[in-house]
């Protein structure tokens, strides 16, 4: 049996795994952070401008954010083919000084999505980006390589001062490059009250993007960082399987989570035995680990009228299941490394020399090679008869 392990993860700079081919280039990481920190700014002082501006009744201070999605997670991997984009989510935090006695804000979400945009205009004009809308959010396109989507999250007025004293404190205890660096987005200081999502069909709906952070931050403490790697891994064959679509990246935490035994040293067994249990998790169900009333199998089966996108998701981890034993059993290194690159495109290497035999069959080789000659019995032979 092969091990690939070294395909998948190495920590040596020098030699090429599939983990380390997933990372965006430093040059565009450091373009989408400045994106990132631009709109904010953006936002920060055109949001009460606008407002002012629009005659909307009531003052807005100036909003605070919260990074979160694959960008806080540590799960985002670069796109593996067009139109696919990296997808950073950087939610703007705004005040509910209109809260009386309601579970709703008064002033509709439609006029936060209106005069957010408003205000973010004049920089999407001038950086020659592209601005849209989806149900949840504000999209900035800002390159054929990334986006960044802002959701728009209403807290109530007290908490939201509780906040912007914490962030004050922070930023008066750092120096402005480490602030920059930390970007603020300590999580603990945000209010553990309901938080409210602007939705442009529905008004306001309960969402909170804070609980599935937390507890995807616990899964890998408690079971290590393999785990966050397992997740890249499964989310890189979505992305080469799937141009567009797929299973969401939250669906494939969910299910690979409970899936997955850390496995020192070999990434290639960890991310095959999850595999291996995905077909049937998606097909019994998997549900958000932070709110088990959510179906996000439910979700995904929704997302297409035309076909089953679950049960195809699940054949398609059958399929990858066995390419992906079968790899691991061939005794050519070179074709298993084609296979898995079917499997995961060109970014899984082309290094049949980086490929092992797994040290269970090494050891049996080595215990046979050691072990001493002993002569047989000899063979009797019979009579024969010619002719």
């Amino acid at each position: 049996m092969l091990n690939l392990s070294a395909l998948f993860y190495t920590e040596v700079d020098s030699e090429p795994c599939l983990f380390g081919n997933l990372e965006l280039l430093d040059e565009d990481r450091e373009i989408i952070a400045e994106a990132k920190n631009t709109v904010r700014m953006a936002l920060r002082d055109g949001i009460p401008r606008v407002y002012r501006e629009e005659g909307h009744p009531g003052e807005v201070p100036q909003p605070r954010f919260f990074t979160q999605g694959s960008w806080a997670y540590k799960t985002l991997n670069a796109p593996a083919q067009a139109p696919q984009q990296a997808d950073v989510d950087d939610g703007c935090y705004l005040p509910l000084s209109f809260l009386i006695q309601t579970d709703k804000p008064s002033v509709a979400a439609d006029v936060f999505f209106e005069v957010a945009e408003k205000a973010l205009q004049p920089l999407v004009d001038e950086r020659g980006w592209t601005l849209s809308g989806k149900p949840t959010c504000i999209r900035i396109e800002i390159s054929d390589l990334a986006h960044i989507d802002v959701p728009l999250y209403a807290i109530p007025d007290k908490e939201f001062a509780t906040l912007v004293k914490a962030e004050n404190v922070r930023r008066a205890a750092l120096d402005s490059v480490a602030f920059a660096e930390a970007a603020a987005d300590s999580w603990d200081e945000m209010p553990t009250t309901k938080v409210l999502l602007a939705h442009r069909e529905d008004g306001w709906t309960h969402s909170d993007p804070r609980p599935v952070k937390k507890w995807f931050v616990d899964q890998v403490e408690k079971k290590g960082v393999q785990l966050r790697r397992i997740v890249r891994y499964l989310k890189a064959y979505r992305d080469w399987t799937w141009p567009a679509g797929g299973p969401s990246s939250i669906l494939l935490m969910a299910a690979a989570a409970p899936l997955f035994f850390k496995q020192d040293r070999r990434d290639d067994q960890a991310l095959l035995e999850v595999v291996k249990g995905l077909p049937s998790a998606l097909r019994n169900g998997v549900n958000n680990p932070a709110n088990i009333d959510e179906s996000l199998t439910d979700r995904l089966r929704a997302s297409s009228s035309e076909v089953d996108m679950v049960e195809q998701a699940a054949s398609s981890f059958e399929e990858l299941g066995r390419q992906f034993q079968a790899a691991l059993d061939a005794g050519n290194a070179a074709q298993a490394c084609a296979w898995m690159r079917k499997l995961f495109g060109p970014r899984f290497p082309d290094r049949p020399d980086c490929a092992k035999v797994s040290a269970a069959v090494s050891a049996v080789a080595a215990a046979i090679a050691a072990s001493p000659a002993i002569a047989g019995p000899s063979e009797l032979m019979g009579r024969t008869r010619a002719g």
